[in-house]
């Protein structure tokens, strides 16, 4: 099919139009009133665009108004994308991008005089395109019914200038419902805070999932090749044991994950905090490390979201020890004082010139927790040994 054709053949040009004529309701209803619908002649249908202004633009004081007009707009001049007539296997709807057209009631006068400037601009279009319709259809069936046989082949002009009118004009007030009805500043920069927002909680979520289920596996790798090497049954049925209690708190967090990502109204869990660090020193030695563990400081008095943090990244710093040292002894001292919180995580480094492929998320991760907590985090080697040192404000 010819490209200037298919548009006829698209659902959305006709949706449009009916959308640019429902606009002259009003002014109809109107003309009935007063002038009463006389013999059309410019002067008497003059009024016709004139009075039906005042009200439309009382309406648009209205802030629901815009709201209603954002819904028809993303209804009739953007109802999605729709297949061609020749194209057999194409889907019936298909989800559109977002049009750009603002769904919320007027928050500002800005929003009420755009909003008005649409009211009137889909009033006098309408009636325009209602007149130019009538006129021409009737203008084609004039020349349909004429004795003259040259008159039944230009019948068809009206006709096509009619659909243009439908492709064309629907085109342009899409465009004009998009600057008048679009999203004001202050809804783009709502939208920009609750895209970050989403942006933040999946990031968190992803380093959640990434501590929690990667120190499960880290302790399971550990535990089984001990478990190989040592041939001891004894010592097989604790390393099995680190492995099941690991596996359990991971799943515990996966599914308390899982909840938030499914939005469900239970609540979520309450996530581990450094009150919980046993577990992790414990799981650690049961996999071989030799874990010195000093803490000190009132650690309940740790506000909520610096000591779930807290948990989080002595669990990555000892997950890194196995994970890239083995079973080596570790020195894990945290402190709190009134002020802030002080984690420091060391264990020898098994090559000489520090290198240990400690480069990755995990690392990286803790850093980033440390920033948004307003502290700051330095992981590398120091004085011989591999370093994690975290100093967290409590305040």
């Amino acid at each position: 099919m010819p490209g200037f054709l298919r548009p006829l053949t698209r659902a959305v040009t006709y949706t449009r139009w009916l959308h640019v004529l429902m606009g002259s309701v009003i002014a109809w209803i109107c003309a009935a009133i007063h002038p009463g619908l006389p013999v059309p002649t410019p002067a008497a249908w003059l009024p016709v665009l004139v009075v039906p202004v005042p009200l439309v633009v009382a309406a648009a004081m209205v802030p629901a108004v815009r709201r209603a007009e954002g819904l028809q707009a993303r209804l009739m001049l953007f109802p999605g994308a729709h297949p061609r007539g020749g194209d057999r296997h194409a889907r019936v709807a298909e989800v559109a991008e977002d049009p750009g057209v603002s769904v919320t009631p007027s928050a500002s006068w800005r929003d009420r005089a755009r909003t008005a400037v649409w009211l009137v601009l889909r009033l006098e279009v309408g009636v325009a395109t209602a007149l130019a319709t009538a006129q021409l259809l009737g203008l084609a069936l004039t020349l349909v019914g004429s004795a003259d046989p040259v008159a039944v082949p230009l019948s068809l002009l009206p006709v096509l200038v009619v659909l243009v009118l439908m492709v064309v004009g629907g085109h342009l007030m899409a465009r004009a419902a998009r600057r008048l009805l679009g999203p004001s500043p202050a809804e783009r920069l709502a939208a920009l805070e609750q895209r970050t927002e989403q942006l933040l909680e999946r990031n968190r979520i992803a380093r959640e999932l990434h501590d929690s289920i990667g120190h499960a596996l880290t302790v399971a790798v550990v535990q089984a090749d001990a478990a190989r090497a040592a041939g001891d049954p004894a010592f097989t049925d604790r390393a099995l044991e680190a492995v099941a209690e690991s596996g359990r708190a991971a799943l515990e967090d996966l599914e308390r994950v899982l909840r938030i990502l499914r939005e469900d109204e239970r609540p979520a869990g309450a996530r581990p905090t450094l009150l919980d660090a046993e577990r992790l020193v414990g799981s650690a030695r049961a996999s071989g490390a030799q874990v010195d563990a000093e803490m000190t400081g009132p650690l309940e008095r740790v506000p909520g979201p610096v000591s779930r943090e807290g948990y989080r990244m002595l669990q990555e710093a000892l997950t890194n020890v196995l994970r890239h040292s083995g079973p080596v002894p570790v020195e894990l001292r945290v402190a709190v004082d009134d002020a802030r919180l002080v984690m420091d995580v060391r264990n020898a480094l098994l090559s000489p010139s520090g290198a240990t492929g400690r480069g990755g998320s995990g690392l990286r991760g803790i850093r980033e927790r440390a920033a948004l907590l307003g502290g700051r985090a330095t992981t590398g080697p120091h004085d011989g040994a591999w370093q994690v040192h975290v100093e967290l404000p409590l305040r």
